[in-house]
């Protein structure tokens, strides 16, 4: 899942990016509400986490264009502005969830697996596809109630894969919106991890499809 982080204190946008790198999130990283609006024009994102004080635009700024331009992804405001009446002003002008600072990175994490999964449509944590298992919480996969060992790239194509699970993912889509503009990867590379997942997932039942000129489709197939 690929998240936009846009916060100006850099010690904590760093420490946030790695922390959320470790639970399988590309993050990238703005810095002020001009700099998020730029990747916004260019670049999709799974989900916001925004800071309200921002130096020029402030984030409130930022989600009130987001709304007007009817884009609706997921943002969930991180803010030390923490008063009921501050929560009940953003929310109503389109914010997800709010969390106020500081925070638990474990409590952040949770709250940003839910957005996803409302976002998805999806509200049970678990997904299946045969018996190919995908616990949300736990990021873990598991074939056969078995864990499958995947690289972190593997895990994110499969993850977007398995999250629209019966339906076409593109190629650019999946090299677009899964990894950062700094971890970016050829159409050859997503080619190989495909065919390593495909290896891995030989007695799950489900298989990705390739469907020519369109991309790869993640599909259950009864022996």
């Amino acid at each position: 899942m690929k998240i936009l982080l846009v916060e100006d204190n850099r010690e904590l946008s760093g420490w946030l990016t790695r922390l959320l790198g470790q639970s399988a999130f590309a993050v990238e990283q703005a810095f002020s509400a001009e700099e998020a609006a730029h990747l916004l024009l260019t670049q999709a994102y799974d989900a916001i986490l925004l800071d309200l004080t921002l130096p020029g635009a402030n984030g409130q700024t930022l989600l009130r264009s987001l709304r007007s331009k009817h884009n609706e992804v997921p943002v969930l405001i991180i803010s030390a502005q923490n008063t009921l009446q501050d929560i009940i002003e953003h929310l109503n002008l389109g914010a997800d969830d709010y969390l106020a600072k500081p925070f638990d990175i474990l409590e952040l994490e949770a709250r940003l697996r839910s957005l996803l999964r409302r976002a998805s449509g999806k509200t049970n944590p678990v997904i299946c596809c045969g018996d190919l298992q995908y616990d949300s919480n736990s990021k873990q996969f598991s074939s056969n109630r078995v864990a499958l060992a995947l690289t972190p790239r593997e895990h994110a194509v499969l993850e977007a894969l398995i999250r629209k699970c019966g339906k076409t993912v593109s190629k650019k889509s999946l090299a677009d919106n899964l990894f950062t503009l700094e971890d970016m990867v050829s159409a050859k590379a997503l080619e190989i991890y495909i065919v390593r997942l495909r290896k891995k997932l030989e007695q799950s039942g489900a298989q990705i499809i390739t469907l020519r000129g369109l991309g790869y489709m993640l599909s259950y197939v009864a022996a």
